[in-house]
């Protein structure tokens, strides 16, 4: 091997080769998705060799000048004494230098906001975006580029507290790729992209004994815990008086801990690269005083535009609110525009649209709302001068709409498992805008309510790219940007007239009509506070929309497994219960997904193979990642590498001795896994399976639009959505989670076969669950129940 070390002096690389000590040779360490490091001891006092300084540029090469390492001292040398010359007391400096991703971890986390989540990207999509992040206040001079087809992800959230290498490392992880920093750059491709094929005659092989303290040989039926997730759908009614105005929920409402998905004040020097993509052909967009100044556009739909970087995964209640929002005369483009595709506005799925009152010149600008590419609602003329608050609110009963997709290597072959593609649901939308000039407890101006004009919109899309300003020709500026999730909640009233409205949710002074809290973890239920003026009139029913929660868990068993293991008597059911901890099981699903990969691997008689193999000058460089396809005794294993530790042998030719330690995904320490990383500290708050199931999946779906159509002090009716499957129906009883044949009877209230029936009212707050189920034996339910809960006196109609 051969070192060279600028140290930053102007005088470029020195090669401090002859200096080496052979006690301390080059040493050129790797590990799986880590920074790799490099040491070595110079002899001090050899003429015209400086001392190497903090900083320096490391660079360690072959003698055919194959790259081995680049990297940067981290820190300054060591002194090392090594004894005594004629001279007098001779020194060693002891060097280590850590891989090109340094520079990059000094800049910082390569995370956005804390809260904010990158949705469906593959690995080295998300590493790019990390080192474009983290290069955001300076460049380090850092590229990324991939080799092969890295897997997608789902949601992932880089953690602002980590150095880039380490949130690198978890989205490559994520998409069951390696990553690696040489000469300038980080090359990320999928796990086994280069296989080495050995026998165990090339080198000195040594597979690790199991150990008995932590037994991994086989498991084929696995339960795993995840986050917290929404569980019921939950429809609370309460009834107004007039001067009624708390309303105690039920139970907590489940809210998302991930809140803030954009933010901005606009109150720095340019715009914030770590947030925003810009694209400004013509120099249309800045910052001012008066924050975000639009001065016009190209005429083109979709050209000038300034786009948030993470796309918004379009679940629970989600608020856009632009302050400050002026505008000038002859405005042409969108604001606050959810896009499902390109920004024009064809694709556009929600925004408020900025135009004409007329076609062509002469007319007054205008606001419109949009939905699905085409204009809805009311059309709002605001005033010259004056300065609005534009709110786009939207609601869907899903939180989740992106799942995570979990993957894993078997016998050098990796497989994945979950869904990459966007879960369907229903959304409700309102565009509201508030003068600011006007009195705080002025109410909000509503331009377009979904539910008051047409319902529910059946579909939407599971993300949208959120693209603040889309200027044809914009004038005007917008102070401050926000995009918040805040919760499940969302409330419908229905007036003694029949009327719909949706009542407004958020903070006094806002023009909104109530505040909600969302209870506790530990299960002090939530409450609507309705506001001022905003009270609930006589006979005026008030629904609230929201979801429960509860840990996400799954249990799954491979039936075959436990079949060939159940010989000569014994049991062929070998449990193991866990938690994964990356990518985060944000839900039951989820959970599922993984248990799967965890199947996949566990019941290979080779993934908890783990050991090492030690060789001299390979004919390839080996890197973590790469796959080892060993033939021992005429069977040929494919084993995962995870570390390679490289040292010169100080020999003419060059003698490089590689010491390779691999280990199989089920024989790794449980956070040092990669597809699917576990820890064994399951949830305590989780409800275990009594049983396995043998696929996933196996429920029906979902009621998500459940809806009580009319109540009475008697009985009320339902329409459960969507049609029974053949020979199913509908199960309603009073307690949750215990649906099934031959589960207490006094619990069941009734079966229907079909899509709309009634449920009578037998007590002042009634609380009813509601599942799907089939003809299967036994049959099959809903994953989650849609709950109606009444809070009415018996004897009052409503």
């Amino acid at each position: 091997m051969r070192i060279t070390i600028d140290n930053l002096d102007g005088l470029g690389a020195i090669d401090y080769t002859e200096a080496v000590a052979a006690e301390g040779p080059i040493t050129v360490q790797r590990a799986l998705n880590e920074p790799s490091r490099c040491t070595a001891e110079i002899v001090l006092g050899i003429a015209s060799l400086i001392v190497p300084v903090r900083r320096g540029r490391v660079t360690v090469t072959t003698d055919n000048a194959a790259l081995l390492f680049t990297g940067y001292l981290a820190t300054e040398p060591v002194r090392i004494y090594a004894g005594n010359a004629s001279t007098g007391p001779v020194y060693r400096a002891r060097v280590t230098a850590v891989s090109d991703e340094w520079l990059l971890d000094n800049l910082g986390s390569g995370a956005g906001l804390r809260d904010a989540e990158s949705l469906g990207l593959g690995g080295t999509a998300l590493v790019t975006q990390l080192a474009s992040r983290a290069q955001a206040t300076g460049s380090a001079g850092v590229t990324v580029a991939s080799s092969g087809t890295v897997s997608a992800t789902g949601a992932f959230a880089a953690r602002a507290s980590s150095p880039f290498s380490a949130n690198a490392a978890n989205a490559a992880s994520s998409s069951y790729a390696a990553y690696r920093a040489l000469n300038g750059q980080i090359l990320i491709q999928p796990v086994g992209n280069v296989t080495h094929s050995f026998s165990d005659a090339n080198g000195t092989l040594s597979v690790s004994e199991l150990q008995t303290s932590a037994v991994r040989e086989l498991a084929n039926d696995v339960t795993l815990t995840g986050a917290e997730e929404p569980a019921a759908y939950i429809e609370e009614n309460f009834f107004g008086d007039g001067t009624t105005t708390v309303f105690d929920l039920s139970e907590s409402a489940y809210r998302s801990t991930n809140r803030t998905l954009v933010l901005d004040n606009f109150n720095e020097a340019a715009f914030n690269p770590a947030q925003w993509i810009l694209a400004d052909p013509g120099s249309h967009f800045s910052l001012t005083s008066t924050g975000l100044t639009m001065n016009g556009g190209n005429g083109s739909d979709g050209q000038t535009t300034l786009t948030a970087i993470d796309a918004v995964e379009m679940g629970g209640a989600i608020v856009v609110q632009l302050s400050g929002v002026i505008l000038g005369a002859a405005c042409d483009g969108m604001l606050a525009g959810m896009y499902a595709g390109l920004p024009v506005l064809a694709e556009c799925f929600a925004g408020f649209r900025v135009r004409q009152s007329v076609s062509g010149t002469g007319g007054v600008t205008v606001i419109v709302p949009v939905v699905n590419g085409a204009e809805v609602g009311t059309v709002f003329t605001p005033i010259a001068g004056h300065s609005y608050t534009l709110r786009l609110r939207l609601h869907c009963v899903e939180m989740q709409r992106i799942m995570q997709p979990y993957y894993c290597m078997v016998d050098g072959v990796i497989q994945g498992f979950g869904s990459t593609s966007g879960v369907t649901a229903p959304m409700d939308i309102v565009f509201e805008l508030v003068d600011e000039g006007a009195a705080s407890n002025t109410p909000s101006t509503v331009i377009y309510d979904s539910r008051a004009v047409g319902g529910t919109i059946a579909s939407s899309p599971a993300t949208c790219a959120f693209v603040l300003a889309n200027a044809i020709q914009l004038f005007g500026s917008v102070s401050a940007i926000s995009v918040t999730r805040t919760g499940s909640a969302w409330i419908v009233s229905t007036l003694p007239s029949g009327t719909l409205q949706t009542r407004l949710i958020g903070a006094a002074g806002q023009g909104v009509d109530c505040t909600v809290s969302y209870g506790t973890a530990a299960g002090a239920p939530g409450k609507v506070t309705f506001l001022a003026g905003r009270v609930p009139v006589a006979g005026e029913r008030v629904t609230v929309y929201y979801r429960n929660e509860r840990r996400s868990v799954a249990r799954l068993a491979d039936t075959t497994s436990i079949a060939s293991e159940a010989v000569n008597g014994a049991p062929g059911t070998c449990r193991w219960l866990g938690n994964v901890t990356l990518p985060v099981a944000r839900s039951s699903v989820d959970c599922e997904s993984a248990a799967q990969s965890v199947l996949a691997f566990a019941t290979s008689r080779t993934a908890a193979i783990a050991g090492t193999y030690a060789l001299v000058n390979p004919t390839q460089d080996i890197w973590p990642g790469d796959v080892l396809a060993i033939t021992s005794a005429g069977v040929t294993s494919s084993l995962l590498v995870r570390s390679v530790v490289a040292t010169d042998g100080s020999a003419i030719p060059e003698v490089l001795h590689y010491k390779v330690s691999f280990a199989n995904d089920w024989a790794t320490e449980w956070e040092a896994g990669i597809g699917t990383k576990l820890s064994e500290d399951i949830a305590t708050d989780a409800y275990l399976p009594q049983t396995a199931s043998s696929a996933p999946g196996q429920v029906l779906a979902n009621l998500q639009q459940l809806t009580v159509t009319s109540l009475t002090d008697t009985a009320m009716q339902v329409d459960a959505g969507m049609a029974p499957p053949a020979g199913g129906g509908f199960e309603v009883r009073l307690k949750d989670w215990e649906f099934g044949v031959g589960v207490d009877a006094a619990d069941l209230v009734l079966r229907s076969p079909v899509r709309s029936f009634s449920i009578p009212i037998a007590a002042q707050l009634d609380r009813l669950f509601v599942r799907m189920y089939d003809a299967s034996m036994p049959p099959l339910y809903s994953r989650f129940s849609s709950a109606v809960f009444v809070n009415m006196p018996v004897n009052e109609t409503a």
